[in-house]
């Protein structure tokens, strides 16, 4: 269960009550790293590394910190080992737009340009196939010079497990890792990609999430909360996610047989009894869904941490 909290009005206050600790030049976000975007450069991170259990597996903000806990020195992704799938085909209607929300302007920008971006300037990456109506490849294609990656297109499916098959099918074969991320997420920091990417090497199956910060209860059908759910145990999902593309192929073979609905790509995995690993990432990873969502973007997009390149 994917649960999805923005940040309160208190949240930007209580940021600024501590902005006195830091130099005056910068302005401290929670888990806020630098995104490879060419419009932007960041501060040194301020994040501090915290640890909690989930079921067997640890969790942990770093691939680095998370190889100390098993003992056992992390692979880092090669070089042009992976593969990135990103999906643009959906309709955005709770935006309440005349076009997708993935391809509204933020700061002068198509959204979805601003992972793509970032994805398009990792050394890890090789290719990026972009699932989306044909109608809108030329906002893709206009980025051929800027960017140093293979450039790929698929069509969309019905569903969003329909997008990522379609997507899986464009892939280099030799890719070692598949990369799955939501377009309407633009915050998505190179820091927290590599963190995931290693993640994902390690154990074939890795997502990045936050822990939840609301009370979650759970409700029957006429509105009546049946219990109040432990919040220690529950993450907030979002994107990227990664898995090896033999593991996602099997959970497929498996999802279509079965005629099997899914919500996120890493529970196609879980139906084969494969461990998921949680990539604890950062809580401005926004997934832009309403205008409200798109103001806040921009809010954090205008922060001291950014600056002009």
């Amino acid at each position: 269960m994917a649960l999805l909290q923005l940040p309160s009005s208190s949240f930007f206050s209580n940021i600024s009550q501590s902005k006195s600790q830091f130099p005056s030049n910068s302005f401290c976000l929670p888990s806020l790293h630098h995104y490879a975007h060419p419009q932007f450069s960041s501060l040194p991170s301020l994040t501090k590394r915290k640890f909690s259990s989930f079921g067997s597996f640890a969790i942990t903000c770093s691939a680095h910190d998370s190889a100390t806990i098993t003992n056992e020195k992390s692979e880092l992704v090669k070089e042009k080992s992976v593969s990135v799938v990103l999906l643009a085909g959906g309709k955005g209607k709770r935006m309440g737009a005349s076009m997708p929300k993935q391809y509204l302007p933020l700061l002068g920008q198509p959204i979805a340009l601003y992972s793509f971006y970032t994805f398009s300037r990792m050394p890890e990456v090789k290719e990026i196939v972009v699932v989306c109506d044909p109608s809108y490849q030329d906002i893709f294609e206009d980025t051929r010079e800027k960017i140093s990656v293979d450039l790929k297109f698929a069509l969309p499916g019905k569903e969003r497990q329909d997008s990522v098959y379609s997507g899986l099918q464009t892939i280099d074969l030799n890719s070692a890792l598949v990369c799955i991320h939501d377009s309407a997420r633009p915050l998505v920091s190179s820091t927290d990609v590599e963190k995931v990417l290693n993640d994902g090497l390690r154990i074939g199956a890795s997502v990045l999430g936050v822990p939840a910060k609301a009370t979650i209860k759970e409700a029957n059908s006429e509105s009546f909360v049946v219990k109040t759910l432990d919040r220690k145990t529950l993450w907030e999902m979002q994107t990227p996610q990664v898995i090896k593309p033999e593991l996602l192929k099997k959970g497929f073979e498996l999802v279509n047989r079965e005629g099997l609905e899914v919500t996120d790509d890493v529970s196609i995995v879980e139906h084969l009894k494969h461990p998921v690993y949680i990539t604890e990432g950062s809580y401005t990873n926004i997934k832009v869904t309403t205008p409200d969502d798109l103001l806040l973007a921009e809010r954090i997009l205008n922060t001291d941490s950014f600056v002009s390149a």
